[in-house]
């Protein structure tokens, strides 16, 4: 008799959780430079992978690690690479190449305080907007963000799943805080986990069109050496894969980019409620800070104050319809976030002027702890 899954029960590190969801999902294929602190996803993965008989790379520089993806992803692999943000900003050109040929891969960002070097071991939240568009030019986006060493495992397998189902690169946009913290975590056994695979081409080598697309909107991807032969470009390019400047082909391309995306937004909008169906205040947060808004609301109902969260995982797209939803009634609205408020931006936009909406930012690479947002919402209300 064949024995039953069992769950396993362990004691993991944020990081160590990427890396495993990564495998789980399916992962083949790594190229990194080591970063703190995403330094541990490149050393568990250079353990890992070569014992799975797959492929690990440590490469000179994040340029040469992204690039070294997308090469690998085109013959087929399940390609990742991690960094922070210096070498986040270094991988942005080559970002912008995978949107365009539609390379699927995962990009890891562990996000450390900043601009520049910064404070390579403190938190930070500073790169939300860059995830989105730090890349040149005009593009979708998929970028989700864990909070706790759990969600680090899931995010990692949904960021593969989605970047083989709609055929782009996806950003897993973690935080120092939650990449190094230490919780007990209940992992699905082997072969409960969700694996999404890239759709393959339908039609023999000698017809095959790259980036001609379904009613799906999304390409099918042959693996480069298994007889399909196709051209690969950063320029716009027409469904043969060659570059072209006709306008019956060039808009049709970008708007195809775009709808592959966009016609998904229910799938792609992952957020997590905690006491909202009778709140008054609330809050929106995501990473590390969701954790201490979680705390805030846990105390502040014990205090007699009607409080709720609304922790974001999808940041982009961002996640307009549950906001909205979220926001509708309330009397005000808190966002904190460990920058100058570059998800209150996008709050504030969604609200329209219909509740207050508060940023609350810090800058000085600690975290905001609950007795803060506690004190604000005092002051605020």
């Amino acid at each position: 008799m064949a024995k039953t899954p069992v769950n396993r029960a362990r004691l993991l590190q944020g990081n160590e959780a990427i890396a495993l969801g990564a495998l789980a999902a399916g992962c083949d294929f790594f190229a990194g430079y080591p970063i703190t602190p995403a330094s541990e996803i490149t050393e568990i993965m250079s353990r890992e992978l070569p014992a799975l008989g797959h492929p690990f790379i440590q490469m000179e520089d994040e340029i040469a690690s992204i690039g070294c993806c997308l090469g690998a992803s085109l013959a087929g692999r399940k390609a990742m690479t991690a960094t922070s943000g210096p070498g986040f900003s270094l991988m942005q050109e080559n970002l912008g190449y995978a949107c365009i040929a539609e390379i699927p891969t995962v990009i890891v960002n562990v996000m450390r305080a900043g601009p520049s070097t910064g404070m390579p071991t403190n938190p930070g939240q500073g790169d939300v907007q860059q995830a989105r568009w730090g890349t040149h030019g005009d593009h979708p986006a998929i970028v989700l963000c864990p909070a706790s060493v759990g969600e680090c495992f899931e995010v990692a397998v949904q960021c593969f799943n989605f970047a083989e189902r709609f055929r782009t690169p996806v950003v897993l946009l973690s935080d120092e805080v939650v990449a190094h913290m230490r919780e007990k975590v209940t992992l699905p056994a082997e072969g409960q986990v969700e694996v999404i695979n890239r759709p393959r081409p339908l039609e023999p080598p000698d017809w095959y069109k790259p980036y001609k697309a379904d009613g799906s909107q999304i390409p099918r991807l042959a693996d480069l050496g298994q007889g399909y032969r196709y051209h690969v470009t950063g320029l716009v390019h027409d469904e043969r894969g060659f570059p072209t400047r006709r306008a019956d082909e060039v808009e049709p391309f970008y708007a195809r980019l775009f709808n592959k995306i966009s016609r998904n937004f229910t799938m792609l909008e992952m957020v997590k409620g905690v006491a909202l169906e009778d709140a008054e205040i609330l809050i929106i947060a995501y990473g590390c800070t969701a954790r201490s808004a979680q705390a805030a609301v846990r105390l502040g109902r014990e205090r007699g104050l009607k409080l709720g969260l609304l922790q974001l995982i999808s940041l982009w797209p961002f996640p307009r319809r549950p906001v909205e939803e979220a926001l509708a009634g309330k009397k005000l609205c808190l966002v904190p976030e460990l920058n100058m408020g570059q998800i209150s931006r996008e709050v504030k936009r969604v609200n329209n002027g219909r509740t207050q909406v508060h940023r609350h930012s810090k800058m000085d690479g600690s975290m905001i702890t609950p007795e803060e947002l506690l004190a604000r919402l005092r002051v605020l209300s």
